[in-house]
């Protein structure tokens, strides 16, 4: 068990550990190798929880025009957008884009290091600087709670 956690620079937890064994041949349970795992103090590293930014109903839900069609006949006719985390050079940045269906082209898109509001709004005045008088886009979100909030239904 050591030296696959130490093989692995502790990224294997007790999970990962037990089908190493197993592919070994030893026949041996997941709740063994984690009690002895206690014993010898070995402990797996935490996996970084992913960003998520859905947190409940905390304003308004727009209905679902998009219905899972996921294809433009023509530009700027369906925008979707999201907000993800990633770690660069030891730190946390957050990305909020808009791509167009129609060629996968990237409208606009912020970075900033928190996700707060800002992050989505400055993003929607770089794509609404892109349209013509005769466009008005489909814009599809995941509802999370940039997209929920009165600001953003007031700056669409």
């Amino acid at each position: 068990m050591e030296e696959i956690f130490h093989t692995h620079k502790g990224r294997y937890g007790y999970r990962r550990i037990t089908l190493e064994l197993r592919n070994r041949g030893a026949r041996i349970d997941h709740k063994t190798v984690l009690r002895l795992m206690n014993e010898l103090g070995l402990k797996s590293l935490v996996r970084i929880k992913k960003y998520r930014s859905y947190k409940g109903k905390i304003g308004k839900f727009a209905p679902n025009i998009l219905a899972r069609d996921f294809k433009a006949a023509k530009s700027n006719e369906k925008w979707v957008t999201d907000v993800t985390e990633f770690h660069l050079a030891g730190e946390k940045l957050y990305l909020s884009a808009i791509l167009d269906l129609f060629n996968g082209e990237i409208i606009a898109y912020n970075i900033e290091s928190r996700p707060v509001y800002p992050l989505v709004s400055k993003m929607l005045d770089k794509a609404f600087d892109r349209l013509e008088s005769k466009d008005s886009p489909i814009l599809h979100s995941d509802q999370g709670w940039h997209y929920q909030m009165k600001q953003y239904s007031h700056d669409l």
